[in-house]
């Protein structure tokens, strides 16, 4: 064979190996996420604790009134740290109010924590007996559920 024959012979190979390479990818359709969809917390809750429409009505209120709280500290959380970092800004750093608002901080965040930990009170005070178990699961999978998602860092 000469090196004529042995080139087209080559270009005919790899062209149906392309050919066959997209057929395949375009008659295997697309793939479907496994996964199953992302579900707010609040229907995870209400599925898992199989709340009826009078409990509903109660858990939205609740989740009203979290919601409330958590955003006024959420601000109260970030007008502080621009106190804070406003600091940096001086010639010299007032020791006194950097802690003091470093302990305003630390007062919000628990604060947060402990509304976090009432909101979940007032769910279980909603839950019927028959209802506690599911409330004692759901208990163990809180932090998964309301975990916050890992933000990219930007150092």
């Amino acid at each position: 064979m000469d090196k004529i024959k042995v080139l087209s012979f080559a270009v005919i190979a790899l062209l149906l190996l392309n050919f066959g390479t997209l057929g395949f990818l375009l008659l295997s359709g697309p793939k479907h996420d496994r996964r199953p969809p992302h579900r707010m917390p609040k229907e995870i809750i209400i599925d898992k604790l199989q709340l009826d429409a009078a409990q509903q009505a109660a858990y939205q209120t609740l989740i009203d009134w979290h919601r409330g709280t958590i955003d006024s500290l959420d601000q109260q959380i970030r007008s502080t740290k621009n106190d804070l970092y406003l600091q940096l800004t001086q010639k010299t750093i007032d020791i006194k109010t950097k802690d003091s608002l470093i302990a305003r901080l630390a007062s919000d965040q628990k604060a947060i924590e402990e509304t976090h930990f009432k909101h979940f009170h007032d769910i279980k005070n909603l839950c019927k007996p028959n209802q506690m178990n599911s409330f004692n699961e759901l208990t163990e999978e809180l932090s998964r559920i309301f975990g916050r998602k890992p933000k990219p860092r930007h150092d």
